[in-house]
């Protein structure tokens, strides 16, 4: 089974009159990655958050967004009026001072330092507990969303390896004719510039030899074989995270292919080969989005 990079995942809950809602998001990262918008009453329990979503989540880029709403408010507040009286009373003395208007002294007032404070510093540990499990809920619902995203990135990497299985099959029955064509080129270019009765014909066929042996790509078609069935294992083991030894896999799989279509030396062959990467560079695009 393969899960996809790329998810949502959404939760709700309620602890003392307060409405708690997690919405998750995540997308294709090399790493586990966060970013969070968090209320401040949350701010303290992010090192916690992260842990939790990391040890579900695995790897991506996450943006998380926790809203807690009391009583029809998102945030919330206190007004500290004896802070504020004092501020007032500066301000009334230095605009006396300088002549000048009174006007719009509250709005002011309002955003002087700590006049405004949240409610809470920090969630009672009690209440921490209730949004934690939203947290995991929405994070597992994310997970449940990647699963189903996963089938369709498995459907389509395993035909695409199929592919490539299926054309190297189709190699095989040009190797001969390869081997006729090759010896048939260096004998009509000896006999260009050598008369018959000086080409050594026990040098020629060592030559010939020595020539096809470094054209054998028998090994290379044995361990391309070998890495798609590799291919397969891999996404049949448990686990959630399998986008990085997929994407090693890929790799030996490409430098199979190059290297039969540097020793290829034939036109049909070439063009398999051709056919071959393209898959290839198809199944690379599916791979980064595998979790």
């Amino acid at each position: 089974m393969l899960y996809s990079m790329t998810g949502f995942g959404r939760a709700e809950t309620s602890v003392n009159n307060k409405q708690v809602v997690v919405e998750l998001k995540s997308l294709n990262g090399k790493q586990f990655e966060m970013m969070t918008k968090l209320p401040p009453i949350l701010r303290s329990y992010e090192l916690d958050i992260r842990n939790l979503l990391n040890s579900i989540l695995f790897r991506g880029t996450m943006d998380l967004t926790v809203t807690i709403k009391q009583e029809g408010a998102s945030k919330p507040m206190t007004v500290n009026t004896d802070l504020a009286v004092y501020y007032y009373n500066s301000m009334k003395q230095i605009a006396g001072q300088l002549g000048l208007e009174e006007d719009n002294v509250l709005s002011t007032l309002m955003r002087m330092p700590e006049v405004v404070a949240a409610e809470q510093d920090m969630l009672p540990e009690e209440e921490w507990e209730v949004v934690k499990k939203a947290i995991a809920s929405a994070a597992n619902n994310l997970m449940e969303h990647r699963k189903h995203e996963g089938e369709a990135l498995h459907k389509d990497l395993e035909s695409r390896i199929k592919n490539i299985e299926t054309l190297l099959e189709q190699i095989a029955p040009h190797e001969t004719a390869r081997a006729e064509k090759v010896r048939a080129r260096i004998n009509q270019s000896m006999n260009e510039f050598l008369s018959k009765d000086k080409i050594d014909q026990n040098r020629f066929e060592q030559e010939m030899i020595y020539y096809l042996e470094r054209m054998d790509f028998s090994e290379e078609k044995t361990r391309l074989s070998q890495h798609c069935k590799y291919f397969y294992e891999t996404i049949a083991k448990e686990g959630n995270a399998k986008g990085k030894m997929i994407g090693f896999i890929m790799q030996e799989i490409g430098r199979e292919i190059n290297t039969l279509g540097a020793k290829a030396n034939d036109a049909t062959i070439q063009q398999i080969v051709i056919s071959m990467k393209d898959e290839l560079e198809k199944a690379k695009e599916q791979v980064l989005n595998i979790l």
